[in-house]
């Protein structure tokens, strides 16, 4: 069997395709690497035929198919990228990033030993000052923070484009989530990955380019779809367990989080809590929706 299967799921990837295939064929790991690909409606199906013979020549397996129609989304291609391929291991890789040429040999070192990991790396964003805050955190967090943070508003811990993973991950999850454009699928195949007891690593060191453009997938994702996908998450996994909490955070994202809430986890918010003086001098938040309900600051 192939070790590792790289996933190339490809949409609108032209601008950027060359570059990314040249850091496929620079990777240093010296055992069975295979690149498989999905043609979700592009039209750089031709670069990469192109590019064919030089990867062949590498002694890399390529593996190619096409959709038909309409394209059905990135978590479709996805899984027909994963399905096609033989890979013991899964390395997933977006069209419009590059990768070290150590990235596929560090991971798999990283997850040879435990095959219910996700493991990630660093990565650094081109243009370097696009998202210079999430970068930041995305690159800084401890491994425990990788559990403790799951539901802030930046998404999966381990971001998306450096995931590397034992095939029995795909497998256990059941796939992403192919319902198409507008769907997180990344956040809700970690979420899924976690409830079922899978575990979370990063290779500290940065192997992957990340680009940020207009036309990449994350912006057809609405904040509202993240923030509900989120929130059932956190009342499913942590809330129910919990019989009365505080909320830190008395400004707007506060509100709108009681706000959010089913009416059983309302019940059981105490007080709203913060240390904006300004916010702690108004005395008391009232709020009526079903009921009427009063929250201190403390």
């Amino acid at each position: 069997m192939t070790e590792v299967s790289i996933i190339l799921p490809l949409y609108n990837a032209e601008p950027w395709l060359e570059e990314c295939l040249q850091s496929i064929e620079a990777q240093d790991f010296t055992g069975i690497l295979e690149l498989s690909v999905f043609n979700d409606g592009d039209k750089s199906l031709s670069i990469l035929e192109s590019w064919s013979k030089n990867l062949k020549n590498q002694k890399l397996k390529i593996t190619i198919s096409s959709g038909s129609g309409n394209p059905k989304g990135v978590g479709y291609a996805k899984n027909k990228a994963v399905a096609q391929s033989s890979g013991e291991y899964l390395c997933f890789l977006d069209a419009d990033d590059c990768m070290a040429s150590s990235r596929v040999r560090k991971q798999f070192d990283s997850c040879f030993s435990d095959h219910n990991h996700i493991v990630g790396c660093c990565f650094h964003r081109k243009p370097a000052d696009s998202t210079p805050r999430y970068t930041n955190w995305a690159n800084s967090l401890s491994s425990s923070e990788l559990y403790s943070q799951i539901y802030t508003s930046f998404g999966p811990t381990i971001i998306m484009p450096t995931w590397f993973c034992h095939r029995s991950v795909h497998t256990r999850i059941g796939g992403f989530d192919e319902r198409g454009k507008g769907i997180p699928e990344d956040l809700l195949f970690f979420y899924r990955h976690l409830r079922l007891g899978g575990k979370l690593h990063r290779v500290d060191e940065d192997l992957l380019l990340y680009r940020y453009h207009p036309s990449a997938t994350t912006f057809s994702i609405s904040e509202d779809t993240i923030w509900q996908i989120r929130l059932e998450e956190l009342e499913d996994q942590v809330l129910k367990n919990w019989t009365r909490f505080t909320i830190w955070n008395a400004g707007k994202q506060g509100r709108k989080f009681y706000r959010s809430l089913a009416p059983q986890n309302k019940l059981k918010v105490q007080a709203f809590c913060d240390v904006d003086n300004k916010k702690i001098s108004k005395g008391v938040y009232i709020y009526e929706d079903y009921w009427h309900v009063f929250l201190s600051y403390i």
